[in-house]
């Protein structure tokens, strides 16, 4: 849910060059994932609820509180789950570059988002074995990259590569890396579904953080060490830089694997995304057909396919338009959980918590302000994106606006049957 391997980090070289892009790399995890991961590990121990951060905010700070973290978290998956199904497309055109004429693309985005909503329905432990055995596949070309690069040093220095249409500078790049680098709340949402949660939440949060940060440094840093010019960089440039290295049949191995990234992802994020209207029908917030579960597998089929709909809308928007939005959105939810952690310290001192941000109140406030500084540059960065004739920032405001707005419909116009139910499956 946080990573999908390396893909996805090209642009970040091609606006910071080899030197820079390592350091953003390697200081984006300490400043921006693992404050996060500190926080998630607290919450997700003491309230392992159906939900995650909605139920968090909203036991923290109310309903009103509850229902925008909600709708940011929705609505910034909107154009987050656009992400994934284009990766898969972007190489998918580096095997075959017959799909990126017309809409041919987009129709096989779709297919995508089709066929990850039904593997949804089936169950969680569909989705997650799914992922373990996709984490594999995609991880073993860059194996191979980082084993060959040493034995090539500077091979590649005056290597011929296509011309790039990147136009990423080293701010974008940050952007990018951030957006790399989020993600670490989506996991709480299926708390309900996992083993040990007081345990395992915590585990996994910290052991992640220095997986992910390996897996983008560590082929980055072996292919600076091949002398191959930072500039030639762009998304979907990794399978070129497998047949640079390692010939045709490496160059196959990193696409696929590019597919299978973008495709676990986009797997993954809907069993997350599509809790968040089941806790909210359970809480009387939204009505009860979205808690419908399947008979067999009890996932929540009518969010689900609702929330498809929703994701296979923006399929048409650029990667970078599509990361912009998203880090502003989701930025805003996350600022919301950092408060949560801190109202709870002060309102619930006793409740359980297997696992403690460390510091005592000073540490659980003063843990959110790293990440929240990173969010302030996103929101200046998006002002310079353009959506619908106005800029990231605006558009980005109107979504924030439009869920003060829902929230008072929701109180006017509520009809009796959305009633909170009595006992939560």
């Amino acid at each position: 849910m946080v990573s999908g391997g390396t893909y996805g980090t090209e642009d970040i070289v091609h606006g910071a060059g080899y030197g820079k892009a390592i350091l953003i790399l390697l200081l984006t995890p300490i400043l921006w994932s693992l404050p996060t991961a500190f926080m998630i590990g607290e919450l997700s121990s003491a309230l392992p609820f159906e939900g995650g951060y909605y139920a968090w905010v909203r036991r923290a700070m109310g309903n009103f509180w509850g229902f925008q973290e909600a709708w940011l978290s929705l609505v910034a998956s909107i154009f987050d789950m656009a992400i994934y199904p284009t990766l898969f497309v972007l190489y998918l055109d580096r095997l075959f570059p017959w799909f990126a004429e017309g809409h041919r693309g987009v129709i096989v985005a779709l297919t995508v988002v089709i066929v990850c909503a039904l593997l949804n329905i089936a169950g969680v432990r569909v989705v997650s074995t799914t992922s373990l055995w996709l984490f594999f596949a995609l991880s073993a070309p860059f194996i191979l990259i980082a084993a060959i690069a040493p034995f090539r040093l500077g091979a590649l220095a005056n290597a011929v590569t296509r011309p790039t249409t990147s136009t990423t500078d080293i701010l974008g790049g940050l952007l990018i890396c951030m957006w790399n680098y989020m993600g670490w709340d989506n996991a709480s949402t299926i708390a309900t579904e996992v083993e040990r949660p007081q345990r395992t939440y915590p585990r996994a949060m910290l052991a992640a953080v220095v997986i992910v940060a390996l897996t983008y440094i560590v082929p980055v840093v072996a292919m600076w060490m091949t002398g191959l010019s930072a500039s030639a960089w762009e998304t979907g440039f990794w399978a070129d830089i497998a047949g640079l290295l390692g010939g045709p049949l490496l160059r196959v191995g990193l696409a696929l694997g590019g597919m299978i990234s973008g495709f676990g992802m986009f797997n993954a994020l809907v069993m997350s995304y599509s809790r968040l209207p089941l806790a909210m029908a359970q809480d009387g917030m939204l009505p009860q057909v979205f808690g419908k579960l399947h008979p067999r597998s009890r996932a929540p089929w009518v969010a689900i396919v609702v929330c498809a709909i929703g994701w296979a809308m923006c399929l048409g928007l650029g990667f970078e338009r599509l990361v912009t939005i998203d880090i502003l959105l989701y930025g805003a939810s996350l600022s919301l959980e950092f408060v949560a952690l801190a109202v709870l310290r002060i309102r619930e001192p006793e409740l359980p918590r297997p696992f403690r941000v460390p510091g005592g109140l000073f540490g659980a406030i003063s843990v959110g302000v790293a990440p929240l500084l990173l969010f302030g540059f996103s929101v200046v960065r998006s002002q310079h994106q353009q959506v619908l004739g106005m800029s990231s920032f605006a558009f980005g405001m109107l979504l924030i606006a439009a869920g003060v707005l829902a929230y008072v419909l929701n109180l006017t116009l509520k009809p009796a049957g959305w009633a909170s139910v009595a006992q939560k499956p």
